[in-house]
């Protein structure tokens, strides 16, 4: 049976797992949760969704949501598919690195970017409420800061869980590449090693097929 993922073709957090399923060319079908109608609150979905969000995952009926556990159940489950994208838990110390990876996007990028990008950009554009300039700029300061923890990292690394990419290097791509649209240039700007790392991350093939918007119905790959 197909994997059936419920979201919106250019929602953040259904984005991240439709980078992995492409990532690791698992075949897949996008049903569009159309929040316009209210459909993330009706109650067929709050059944699958408790808290009224997307992603959900539908795996012949087995049911997940949280968009960075949909991400680990999937490199698991289809370790032939595409490359690894997680240690195996066998190696204690790669998996603590990654573990520390998760911990670092979790807690000084994902909160000050999804506030910046909805401060600028999903306010305004979605519900008629003026950018507030201050606390923007102040997201951006911690931006900026945090991406200073960022570039001591990847100066002496390839990525942010060691030389190798991993799933915690893709889990930054939505909100980070709508950054720009609210106004900032601080992952090209901030310094070589970040720069570095974010156009690698962004040139990636994954990336450029579902950045703009994810299929939606059946994809599948060759």
């Amino acid at each position: 049976m197909v994997l059936k993922l419920y979201g919106g073709p250019t929602t953040t957090c259904t984005q991240r797992v439709a980078t992995v399923l492409y990532e690791k060319k698992i075949p897949f079908e996008l049903h569009f949760v159309d929040w316009t109608k209210g459909e993330y609150k009706a109650p067929a979905h709050l059944e699958k969704q408790p808290f009224g969000q997307v992603p959900y995952l539908d795996d012949d009926g087995f049911i997940l949501f949280e968009s960075r556990a949909i991400c680990r159940y999937l490199d698991a489950k289809y370790p032939d598919h595409g490359p690894k994208l997680a240690p195996p838990s066998s190696d204690l110390k790669a998996t603590a690195l990654f573990e520390q990876g998760v911990s670092i996007e979790i807690s000084n990028f994902d909160p000050f970017v999804s506030k910046a990008v909805a401060e600028a950009v999903l306010k305004p554009k979605f519900m008629n409420i003026p950018k507030d300039d201050a606390v923007f700029d102040e997201l951006i300061k911690n931006i900026d800061t945090k991406l200073d923890g960022y570039e001591r990292i990847l100066a002496k690394q390839k990525y942010i869980a060691g030389d190798e990419l991993t799933m915690v290097d893709l889990f930054h791509l939505p909100y980070g590449s709508l950054l720009a649209a609210a106004g900032s240039d601080l992952l090209t700007t901030k310094g070589p090693n970040v720069a570095r790392w974010w156009k690698d991350i962004t040139s990636r093939e994954s990336w450029a097929a579902i950045g703009k918007g994810i299929p939606t119905g059946a994809v599948k790959f060759d």
